[in-house]
């Protein structure tokens, strides 16, 4: 961490712990991060703090995060930088900074309708102790549509038949901080590679269950079609899907790290935007 900018309007009722941190990640998102932050801030249920990690922007994207902070000064939010290329240092440095029981990770390109944090809180108060997560559905057609509600109940339906699995983007994860750190967390040590959202999900099933539901979703922006040139192919996907739990350490950590080694899928090449250089949809 090379240095942070923090708003401290807002004072916690003495004796109560925080529950929720939102950790947002950014590089280069001026046309995105905007309309991401004011869906957060429009939550029915507010995270207790927003921590912002700047990964080295040059456009905007950390004025339109100042702007916010400015105009949101009922919401605690932290502005962090860290300049290491590579969504999974900002990551790491985001997690450091967090405090609250429940930790959201979240991408400056999706929208997250009002009751996100409200469904997903509710969903880890109704546990029985041994859920460590929710993960949020990613959708890009609007959720009342066919396509829309389709893909949300597909992604309910699939976390409970294949619950050893992840069945989503690192967009829409809600953990355990506790359970998060006993696994390692988002690290550049424990995986440097693309696909790591995925992977940390494997670590945090060693700890517990991960819920889905059918009305937890977030609306992803429709550039992600762009990024099959940094992500697994066909064949590692069904192998990931038919390899059993017992089995997934050999996929990732010997299987897939091969060969994401063999084709340079460092978690850095995910900031290749090649949308920038096409026209907007």
């Amino acid at each position: 961490m090379t240095g942070s900018e923090y708003t401290a309007a807002v004072t916690k009722p003495s004796g109560q712990d925080p529950l929720l941190t939102v950790v947002l990640p950014f590089f280069n998102e001026e046309k995105y991060i905007g309309a991401t932050l004011n869906s957060l801030a429009a939550q029915k249920h507010r995270p207790d703090e927003i921590i912002l990690v700047d990964n080295g922007s040059t456009d905007r994207s950390v004025e339109i995060c100042r702007a916010f902070q400015k105009n949101h000064e009922d919401i605690l939010i932290c502005i962090v930088h860290d300049p290491r290329p590579g969504k999974v240092n900002a990551l790491e440095t985001g997690i450091r900074a967090v405090n609250s029981a429940f930790v959201a990770f979240c991408d400056a390109d999706t929208y997250y309708p009002p009751h996100y944090f409200e469904l997903a809180m509710r969903l880890l108060s109704m546990s029985d102790g041994d859920l460590v997560g929710a993960i949020g559905i990613g959708i890009e057609n609007e959720p009342d549509s066919f396509a829309g509600y389709a893909k949300r109940l597909k992604g309910a339906i699939v976390g409970i038949l294949l619950a050893c699995q992840c069945h989503s983007g690192g967009y829409g994860q809600i953990f355990q901080t506790s359970a998060l750190r006993d696994v390692g967390g988002y690290s550049r040590d424990l995986w440097p590679y693309a696909l790591e959202d995925h992977e940390i999900v494997h670590r945090m099933l060693q700890h517990g269950h991960i819920a889905y539901h059918r009305d937890l979703w977030c609306k992803t922006s429709n550039r992600r079609s762009n990024r099959k040139s940094v992500s697994w192919n066909w064949f590692e996907v069904m192998l990931y899907h038919l390899t059993p739990y017992a089995l997934k350490d050999w996929y990732f950590y010997r299987f897939l790290k091969s060969r994401f080694q063999q084709r340079d899928l460092m978690n850095a090449n995910l900031r290749a935007q090649p949308w920038q250089s096409q026209a907007e949809i």
